[in-house]
């Protein structure tokens, strides 16, 4: 289609070869697509007639989590507009603080084809998806990327037409993927007595391909009696290390007990599976 060769001039070159990483990760670090041969020349913003994009759409709206090993794929979908129809739109996720800067990128997900999956709506709209990987052995290399990452998008209208963005309103948060889990002792127990519950808090580290403990974390303790609908929250406890959970609370009645964790910026919710316990 012939956006190829609207990208190729705006871009300079589709070529990638290894991203710089920082020091202390070069000698071990996988290689990434090479940003900045990509867009050395690119300009920031450019509008060429009367094509627009009029929405981005990326991973159906939801966060990109990625563990320590399984590749993610992720759908882009540009919709654009033009008088006389759209040729071609498509788009890539970038990591950083300046597209135009020759360091300003540090992370990036390029489709192995620049050019989109279109679905005409109507006759001058259509909707184009491109595909992304996210690959905790490539271009997810460490923890930095952790966060939210920018769009850069273009679509093509069928007149030659053109319009390009570096960096899209919409953005998208890529998240380290977390575990969590519950044990509730001694089982079964008198009524009456105490019930130690513990668990751990971890979480993807992208540096050593490993989980490791997420300290110092507010995590919900919740309760559901059994024969109930809903949980109740007992009480709030803090990760201490290695992510390690621990409280005791008194024996009442039979039900299900869990840890909760709501999440943060770079890392999602995840809640545990629930223990049972028999209070006699």
């Amino acid at each position: 289609m012939r956006i190829r060769a609207t990208v190729a001039a705006l871009t300079g070159t589709l070529a990638l070869s290894a991203l710089a990483v920082p020091a202390a990760q070069a000698a071990d670090a996988p290689k990434v697509p090479n940003l900045a041969a990509f867009t050395a020349k690119a300009p920031a913003d450019e509008t060429v007639g009367d094509t627009k994009i009029t929405k981005v759409t990326v991973n159906a709206g939801q966060d990109i989590v990625v563990g320590t090993s399984a590749k993610k794929t992720v759908k882009i979908a540009v919709t654009a507009t033009d008088p006389t129809g759209i040729e071609d739109a498509a788009a890539f996720l970038w990591h950083g603080t300046d597209f135009e800067a020759e360091d300003g990128i540090d992370g990036s997900m390029v489709p192995d084809v620049m050019e989109g999956d279109c679905t005409v709506v109507d006759a001058t709209t259509s909707t184009c998806t491109t595909t992304v990987v996210a690959d905790p052995s490539a271009n997810i290399y460490s923890n930095v990327l952790a966060g939210k990452w920018k769009v850069w998008a273009i679509a093509q209208g069928k007149d030659g037409d053109h319009t390009s963005t570096d960096s899209y309103p919409t953005s998208v948060s890529v998240k380290r993927a977390a575990k969590l889990t519950t044990n509730a002792s001694p089982e079964p127990v008198k009524k009456g007595r105490t019930i130690t519950v513990t668990g751990a808090l971890t979480r993807a580290n992208w540096d050593t391909s490993q989980y490791a403990g997420y300290t110092s974390q507010s995590v919900k303790l919740e309760f559901k009696k059994k024969g109930a609908s809903s949980y109740t929250t007992v009480k709030t406890v803090k990760s201490g290390s290695k992510g390690a959970l621990k409280t005791t609370v008194t024996a009442s009645a039979d039900g299900y007990f869990r840890y909760s964790f709501a999440g943060t910026s770079t890392t999602p919710s995840v809640t545990a599976t629930s223990d049972f316990i028999d209070v006699q």
